[in-house]
């Protein structure tokens, strides 16, 4: 979908997922257990309008709540998922032979390429929150993969950082996505601009608020640009933390 859009944060997708009756065998957790899922994109039961966004396929937010909720092993087939924790503590299992634990400001890139399994579980009383990105990707059929890092917002405050992507120290995946972060505390002015007229820049503001092409966005709230001119970027010193997310068509 080429056009550019605003999706206010009470605009998303949302649905629930009890760990009883029909989807027991997909959801984890006790019977009071259950995940939340607020997505911007078209996503199961929920039609947005907006089927995604250049190679960008799902974009949530989900909450696990109870101890041992989660999802089950399952298995992807051609598709890069990456995993932005943002709190608590996201247990990952997959089948390349990884049992992660990952926590606040932790992110994975797992490509299922020709068949991988994953499992994402929440071990705590607490809820845990998590960004999940799921990408196409520019081959099928790979074999699967996994990375993480870690973002270090007190020595990279006010300081866009490409987390996904090619720079130097971000996660490498097989597309031409990028995922940066910028948290600010002070006034700032950022001018973003696509490789290309072919690419798309998708702007989620986890926190704060921030003015996209002179359009505020509060908490929550996203937009997406295309076209290779510059995306102007402005936060007022209050604070603000929010991604940025450039694609091919």
């Amino acid at each position: 979908m080429n056009n550019d859009f605003v999706l206010r944060a009470h605009d998303r997708g949302f649905e629930k997922f009890l760990s009883t009756g029909e989807a027991s065998s997909y959801i984890a957790g006790h019977p009071e257990g259950m995940v939340t899922r607020h997505s911007s994109f078209n996503f199961g039961a929920y039609q947005s309008g907006i089927p995604g966004f250049g190679r960008i396929r799902v974009f949530g937010e989900e909450v696990f709540s109870g101890t041992g909720s989660g999802y089950n092993m399952h298995r992807h087939h051609d598709f890069i998922i990456c995993a932005f924790v943002l709190a608590g503590t996201l247990t990952h299992v997959n089948t390349v032979g990884n049992i992660d634990q990952l926590g606040p400001n932790d992110f994975y890139a797992f490509s299922a390429g020709s068949g991988g399994k994953h499992s994402e579980l929440n071990l705590a009383s607490t809820d845990m929150q998590v960004l999940y990105l799921w990408v196409l990707p520019d081959r099928l059929l790979t074999p699967p993969s996994y990375t993480r890092s870690h973002f270090d917002a007190s020595t990279r405050r006010n300081q866009l950082t490409q987390l996904v992507g090619n720079a130097d120290g971000a996660l490498r995946i097989s597309q031409d996505v990028s995922v940066s972060r910028l948290v600010s505390d002070q006034a700032m002015h950022l001018q973003y601009t696509p490789k290309s007229n072919r690419h798309g820049v998708y702007v989620f503001m986890l926190d704060g608020e921030a003015s996209v092409d002179d359009i505020t966005l509060a908490r929550r709230d996203s937009r997406g640009v295309w076209g290779d001119r510059p995306v102007t970027i402005q936060t007022d010193g209050e604070g603000a933390d929010l991604l940025i997310i450039e694609t091919i068509q």
